[in-house]
């Protein structure tokens, strides 16, 4: 009988389950504020400030031995321009090469330090910025372990490994670039304004009037083109969730013949991050040529006062080449800085998601949690009420006792809720109303890892992720017991498979396991249950992958791990569960009956209807 369609239940010990949530689910977009998602960017840095300290004595030293170069070569120039007048004004040059020869020297010294603080500020930012997006990535991953399943079930995954990738990879790019090039600009405008000033007021006026006119064509292009970034990265996580979904679907795809559609649904995805991409790369492009035109201007205007102020004799032709090229020294980090606009904006939108899902609202922990000990395996539903949505509840009012050591066969048609039940018990979602107790304790009153040690579950989804088949088997143990996986393999009849492979309980299985077929995947998670020896053990159709005579020694040896232990089963085919002890039988989320087998099938029930209809002809 097939399943009701559900969010599956994760495996266990996984922070995430694999797969998409409800139909139509999807990331809603909120509003974006730029200047806040810098300030909190930002505010990352602070735990390196003494880093950054030094980053800027570094800059600082860097732009300083840089400032001082166009002035000492001045000197040369003023040596070489008296020869040449002399020159043309009929005379015998006389140029002290000495003299310029202890000018280049000194420009060598100069060039040099500057090289080298250079080096040392990109090498401290390079740490300081690999180190934040470590420490952001951490975050990540940690916030991922403590976000509720629900979460996992409205976010696409491939949108969530985008924010965790992508974007965080922007981010430490951004850094790494443009920081060192921020500061150095930022020391660069304040002593070359100095010397410009020094050098000669009336051309440093002219410079300082474009500066004005600069910053406003910067900052009216960046108003324009930060929606267009805020989508773009957008666009890509949803591009990214859709490849993921058709590569992990590939078999699906290739079945139905989904090709087509799925390439068309590609290039509409691809197709918008195109044109946002196109939009917002055009629309902060246009700030450099922009600012470059506004500089050649300036360096106009340079040109001819200065070339008038020679002429007077109010400045010397070494210091208008000295100015000319501060005012490039001037003019470059101011378009460094507008182009970084472009950068800053991306690695801004990139944060913001990345924000997002670290603000995103966690499990809640438990203030005073009780631990138990030797758990007996009593469970009871008390009144409990749940709906995955506020608008519609599931489950109304439910009422169940399981005495310790029962096997409970909880069948249905699709929708019933059936996998719902289970879900709750495992605290993966919580419930409206009422209480789940297990051994007399409410479980919201449990550490949650410390409820979902108790249990252990072999699903219908099968999972295993990359590593050896013995590291599989033993992924909810804390030891990795060669002797238990053996004997674990045996009693789930995998180790005659496992002893035909080349590499043994060492042969490296993929994330997807397609190097074993999936019976086999199924009988390596039913061997993975069976070392953890849970307290209670939940089945969802755990044999529904297997042939018949395999089926049949599974159950066998399925026998002998209930032993003693409290059990829910999911079943499908309700041929494999007339020895429960309780079979509940629900239906739109409420249980209408319960009983064994025998006192089902003796009246006119709904479970009598629905096991003899597994066998009409």
């Amino acid at each position: 009988m097939a399943e009701e369609k559900r969010p599956a239940m994760p495996p266990r010990g996984m922070g995430f389950r694999r797969g998409g949530g409800p139909p139509g689910s999807r990331p809603v977009e909120k509003a974006k504020d730029f200047k806040g998602g810098l300030k909190r960017l930002l505010g990352y840095l602070a735990a390196y400030r003494k880093t950054i300290f030094f980053v800027i004595v570094m800059a600082i030293a860097s732009s300083v031995f840089g400032i001082l170069t166009p002035k000492v070569l001045a000197g040369a120039m003023d040596i070489l321009y008296n020869g040449f007048v002399e020159l043309i004004d009929g005379g015998k040059p006389s140029i002290d090469f000495a003299a310029i020869g202890r000018i280049l020297a000194i420009l060598g010294v100069l060039y040099l330090f500057n090289a080298l603080f250079q080096y040392l500020q990109a090498y401290l930012m390079a740490g300081v910025s690999q180190h934040m997006i470590y420490r952001m990535r951490r975050e990540v991953d940690e916030k991922l372990t403590k976000l509720p399943i629900r979460y996992f079930d409205n976010n696409a995954r491939g949108d969530i490994l985008s924010r965790m990738t992508n974007d965080i990879d922007n981010i430490g790019t951004t850094l790494q670039q443009a920081a060192v090039q921020v500061i150095t600009s930022v020391v660069t405008i304040v002593g070359v304004l100095f010397m410009m000033f020094y050098l000669s007021p009336l051309l440093a006026v002219i410079v300082i009037l474009s500066i004005p006119l600069t910053m406003l064509v910067t900052m009216g292009v960046a108003k324009h083109s930060q929606r267009y970034f805020t989508k773009q990265w957008a666009d890509l996580g949803d591009l990214n969730a859709h490849i993921e979904e058709m590569f992990t679907g590939n078999g699906v795809v290739k079945a139905y013949g989904y090709e087509n559609k799925a390439i068309e649904r590609f290039c509409e995805r691809n197709e918008a991050l195109y044109e946002h991409s196109r939009k917002a790369q055009f629309i902060s492009g246009v700030i450099m040529p922009l600012t470059n035109a506004i500089n050649n201007l300036a360096y106009v205007g340079i040109c001819i006062a200065g070339g008038l102020g020679v002429i007077r004799g109010t400045i010397t032709f070494g210091d208008v080449t000295a100015f000319i090229q501060y005012q490039r020294q001037f003019s470059q980090p101011i378009t460094q800085i507008a182009n970084l606009m472009n950068v800053l904006q991306s690695s801004v939108a990139s944060a913001e998601r990345v924000f997002e899902l670290l603000d995103e609202e966690e499990e809640a922990p438990v203030e005073h949690p009780v631990k138990l000990e030797n758990v007996r395996g009593e469970v009871e539903f008390s009144h409990v009420s749940f709906g995955y949505t506020e608008d519609k509840i599931l489950i109304k009012d439910m009422n169940l006792h399981v005495k310790p050591g029962q096997l409970v066969a909880i069948v249905g048609p699709t929708g019933a809720g059936k996998t719902t039940l289970v879900n709750l018990l495992m605290r993966f979602y919580e419930i409206g109303s009422g209480s789940i107790k297990v051994d007399g304790v409410d479980i919201r009153e449990m550490e949650r890892d410390e409820l979902r040690d108790i249990f252990g579950m072999v699903l219908q989804d099968t999972w295993l992720f990359t590593g050896t088949i013995a590291d599989n088997i033993a992924y909810g143990t804390q030891k990795k017991d060669q002797a238990r996986i053996r004997e674990a393999a045996q009693s789930a009849h995998i180790h005659r498979f496992i002893k035909t492979l080349s590499d043994g309980y060492d042969t490296i299985l993929n994330e997807e396991g397609t190097s074993v077929s999936q019976g086999q995947k199924q009988l390596l998670t039913i061997a993975r249950a069976m070392i953890s020896e849970p307290d209670i053990l939940i089945l969802d159709e755990a044999t529904s992958s297997v042939d018949t005579r395999t089926e049949l020694m599974i159950q066998n040896a399925m026998t002998k791990l209930l032993q003693g232990r409290t059990a829910f089963v999911i079943a499908h085919r309700l041929s494999t569960i007339r020895n429960a002890d309780l079979i509940l039988v629900m239906k739109d989320g409420d249980i209408i009956e319960q009983g064994t087998h025998d006192s089902l099938m003796a009246g006119d029930t709904f479970y009598a209807e629905l096991y003899n209809s597994q066998f009409a002809r």
